[in-house]
This record gives structure tokens, C-alpha cells and sequence, in this order.
């Protein structure tokens, strides 16, 4: 088994092995590529696989290495502006802040720098805008402070390793405190050693032979393949782990949904999102004052602020529903139509302006659907977005009923693998109107998804239909979340890479 395992051992991890052979079972990296003529990188890399296969042990340290930069080695040099100063003050019995420039040599930013490390280290007062030398000060003439004595040291060694002793580490947070003085990087030392299986793998003996890693078409033309030593490969080796581009799993749902209803021979259609309010509120049968129309639940658009209205008849004909029911049989809502208010722009709150645009323009009998976004004034929560999908759809006709209706949700749902019951509902431009409800066996719960139920006539009768026309609209974050088993809505809409890399990839 062992010598299998050195067989399938690279040509680099060989060569580290008999260098630490060499160097007594510990050696750098750098020792290594010395005695091999390896480049370091190749080192390292085969370093690392050999660690993870347990033969040798790879020692890690960090260590935090001193130099001076380009003014600190001015400094070093020079003096510390503060040591300019207070030589200069000890030739002077004072010295004023105006004249301390000329008398020390010093530009006038760092002589602010002079004075203002003079009063930390109190080698000097100021009275009257004159800096007089303080005792501490006149002993500090003849000895360097921590500072300048770990200045002058790295001035010599060039580096230093950060050292525990007194004055490194006094006059290191004094330096530390200054701008640009010191530079501080960290140096990564690494160390091989043989683990007892490396041991055991150098007593077996290893031999270094050219190994070929692939055939070419000269080696199969000329033969030279059956002189040729073959590296062998361990088939039980850890591989990386691979993530395949996949459709978002919200995009996967309405893919899935927009599939089923094709299959069930309606026709896709798709609308604008930007609508105007007499398609989006007033063809639907929805009165101007509805709670639905207020901003606190619709959005409205400043530009363009008002949209195109359809034509005249179909205008007059909305009109004339909403203020006495028209034709219809209905009495309406029983006010003043406006027409100003049909004519706003709005981001559109549900796809059912889809469809009436599309009975507008085509004759029943009929089957569509539409899949797009729509928006409401929501609060962001776990649960609400102001932005969500919509699917969309209607039948129309001769022979169409509300037992109908639920006969083509019950098939829908039960394609996506849910059982559905319906309980009644308001909505008003329908009626009939039910609400869908799936089961959740794991919760042992019934969850709403969406509404449906049979046009109003107040609907029909001024897009000039006059056959039955079922619809629907369903919600497909929620059901999206409750096929991807999570709780926050938000989910679907983050850039969670761990999340969206660990779902499975699986069909439409």
C-alpha cells in the first residue's frame, strides 16, 4: 500500500522529501528550493499537498519586522525636529516660536512637530510666545530618548524584528505616534518536518524517474509509449469542489409555471410596466376611490406624470359604468367619473391589466397568461416586498364556468405537486370570486397564494366581450418559498452565494 502511495507521489513532493532527507527531517522552503534548484513557489505549492497527505508537518510563524521609511531615515540621520529645537535652545536662553525656524534650520511644519514634542517630553516650556529649556531638558542634551535610540538601531540593521525589550517597545509607541516615521510588515516563516509517515516513505526508498503525465501523437506514431514510466493516479484523491452556473431559483419557479400553463395550450402575453391608472384601476371596475388607488399603496410616476388614454368609446364606456352601471344591469359606484384620474401614471399593482388589454384586442374563444412584476407601496419585511411576480391568466368562452375555472387551478397546482382547496373571496372586478389555499403537510396548515373568479360584467361589457372570462392571479415569491423551504422573502432577492451555490441543480 505504501509503495503505491509513493508511486503516485509528484515529481516535486519526491524532491522535498529527499531534500528534508537531507537536512535531517526539518528544512525552510528556501533551504529546499536551494538544494532541489526549485522555484519557492513549486516549493510551497507541493509543500501544501504533501501536508495534506499527512507526511510532513508545515510550522508557521508570523513575525512582525521594524524599518524606517524614507523620512525616518531622514530623521535618523538628521536629528528629530525636537532635538534640533532643544539644541538650539541650549545655545539660547530662549528662543521665540517666530525665530525657531531660522536658528534651527527646520521647515515651519516641522517646527510645530519640534514644539509639540518638546512639551511631551518636557524638555521645554513656553511663555509669551517664547520656548525657554527645562531642566529634564538640559539632561536630555547628552543622551538619545527611546526613540532615537531604536531610530539609530534600525538606521544600522536596516530591519528589525519587533523585540520585547524596553527601550524597542518605549520608544516604538513613541515612534508609532508619529506620522510616517516606522513601517511595520509581517514576515512568514515556514518550516517543514517529516511526520513518521514521511519516515516510513524515505526508508521504503525513493527513486526519481521522468514520469509521463500524457500521451502525445508522436508517442503513439513512434512507439516510444511502451518505453515510458506512467504516473499513477489515486482515483480515492479529494477533488475541488465545483459549482455549475444554474437558473436562480426564482427564475427556475417561473420558468416552471410559464411551462405548465403552455402545456396546457394558453397563449403567454406581456405588458408594460408603467400603466396608466385607467387600465390598471378603472377598466377593472375599481372605483376612484378605492383604498387600493391612495399613495400610500400605489405608486405614482412623475415622469411621464400622465399616460394616454384608449379610445373614446371605451373610455366613455368605463365612464359610464362607474357612474350608473352602463349597460350592465349594474348601478355602478354612483359618482362623477374623472377622467384626469384615469389618465395618471402608475407602476402597475397586479398583471390584471394584462389581460383586459388583451380581451381588448383579441376575440374569445380564448386562453393567455402573463408573468411579470408588479408593485406595491409594501413595507420590506420577511414577508412583504413594495416588489414581487405576478402570474396572470384568463378563459373566455361560450361555455366557461366558475367550475371550470377551479377544474384548471386544481390541474395547475397539482402539477407543481400541491393539493388546493378554494374558499370564498371579494375582489371587485370579479364574481364569483375564491381565494387558493395549498396544504403544507410539515406544518399541517392551509397558506393562501392567490385570488381568482369570473369577470363582472362591468368588466366585459365595455371591452365588448360577451362570453364568460374566468381569471386568476397567483403570487410566486410565496410559492417559491415554500418550495425552497425558507421563511424570509428576502432571501430570493440577496446575493447569498453560499445559499444559492448549495441548492441542487435539477429540471425544469
Amino acid at each position: 500500500m505504501l509503495k503505491k502511495f509513493i508511486e503516485e507521489l509528484h515529481l516535486y513532493e519526491k524532491k522535498i522529501l529527499l531534500a528534508l532527507e537531507k537536512k535531517k527531517g526539518k528544512a525552510t522552503p528556501e533551504q529546499i528550493s536551494k538544494i532541489q534548484d526549485m522555484d519557492i513557489k513549486a516549493v510551497m505549492s507541493s509543500g501544501d499537498s504533501l501536508e495534506s497527505k499527512g507526511i510532513i508537518k508545515i510550522h508557521k510563524d508570523i513575525k512582525e519586522v521594524l524599518s524606517l521609511s524614507g523620512t525616518g531615515k531622514h530623521y535618523a540621520l538628521e536629528g528629530l525636529p525636537e532635538r534640533r529645537l532643544l539644541e538650539a535652545l541650549d545655545k539660547e536662553d530662549s528662543i521665540r516660536i517666530s525665530d525657531a525656524a531660522d536658528k534651527t534650520g527646520l521647515e515651519s511644519k516641522e517646527v510645530n512637530i519640534a514644539i509639540g514634542w518638546l512639551f511631551k517630553k518636557k524638555w521645554a516650556t513656553m511663555n509669551k510666545g517664547e520656548i525657554k529649556i527645562t531642566p529634564e531638558g538640559k539632561d536630555s542634551l547628552h543622551k538619545e530618548s527611546e526613540d532615537e535610540q531604536l531610530l539609530n538601531t534600525l538606521l544600522e540593521t536596516q530591519k528589525l524584528l519587533l523585540d520585547p525589550s524596553k527601550i524597542v517597545k518605549e520608544g516604538l509607541n513613541l515612534l508609532k505616534k508619529r506620522k510616517n516615521i516606522i513601517k511595520i510588515k509581517k514576515q512568514h516563516e515556514f518550516n517543514f518536518e517529516l511526520t513518521d509517515k514521511g519516515r516510513e516513505i524515505l526508508d521504503m526508498g525513493i527513486v526519481i524517474k521522468d514520469q509521463a503525465t500524457q500521451l502525445t501523437h508522436t508517442d503513439l506514431m513512434t512507439g516510444r509509449w511502451e518505453e515510458l514510466e506512467y504516473r499513477p493516479y489515486d482515483i480515492q484523491a479529494d477533488y475541488p469542489d465545483i459549482y455549475p452556473g444554474k437558473i436562480h431559483p426564482l427564475q427556475k419557479t417561473i420558468e416552471e409555471i410559464r411551462s405548465i400553463f403552455i402545456k396546457l395550450g394558453f397563449t403567454e402575453s406581456a405588458g408594460t410596466i408603467l400603466e396608466s391608472a385607467f387600465w390598471n384601476f378603472d377598466c377593472l371596475f375599481q372605483p376612484q376611490d378605492h383604498a387600493a388607488r391612495e399613495m400610500q399603496d400605489t405608486f405614482y410616476i412623475k415622469i411621464p406624470q400622465m399616460a394616454k388614454l384608449p379610445g373614446e368609446e371605451l373610455v366613455s364606456s368605463v365612464a359610464r359604468v362607474h357612474e350608473d352601471g352602463g349597460a350592465t344591469g349594474s348601478e355602478g359606484w354612483g359618482y362623477q367619473w374623472d377622467e384626469e384620474i384615469a389618465r395618471q401614471s402608475v407602476l402597475r399593482t397586479h398583471t390584471t391589466c394584462v389581460s383586459a388589454r388583451f380581451l381588448e384586442d383579441n376575440k374569445p374563444p380564448l386562453k393567455m397568461f402573463s408573468v411579470g412584476r408588479v408593485f406595491r407601496r409594501e413595507t420590506i419585511t420577511y414577508k412583504h416586498l413594495p416588489e414581487f411576480h405576478q402570474v396572470e391568466g384568463i378563459i373566455a368562452a361560450e361555455d366557461i364556468d366558475f367550475e371550470n375555472l377551479l377544474g384548471i387551478l386544481k390541474e395547475f397546482y397539482h402539477k407543481l405537486g400541491f393539493d388546493v382547496r378554494f374558499r370564498p373571496a371579494y375582489f371587485p372586478y370579479t364574481y364569483l370570486s375564491t381565494e387558493c389555499e395549498i396544504y403544507l403537510p410539515e406544518k399541517e396548515s392551509w397558506i393562501e397564494l392567490g385570488g381568482s373568479g369570473m369577470f363582472r360584467p362591468e368588466v366585459l361589457e365595455p371591452l365588448g366581450v360577451e362570453t364568460p372570462v374566468a381569471a386568476f392571479g397567483l403570487g410566486i415569491e410565496r410559492l417559491a418559498m415554500i418550495r425552497l423551504g425558507i421563511t424570509d422573502i428576502r432571501m430570493l432577492y440577496k446575493s447569498d452565494l453560499g445559499w444559492l451555490r448549495n441548492l441542487p441543480v435539477t429540471k425544469l
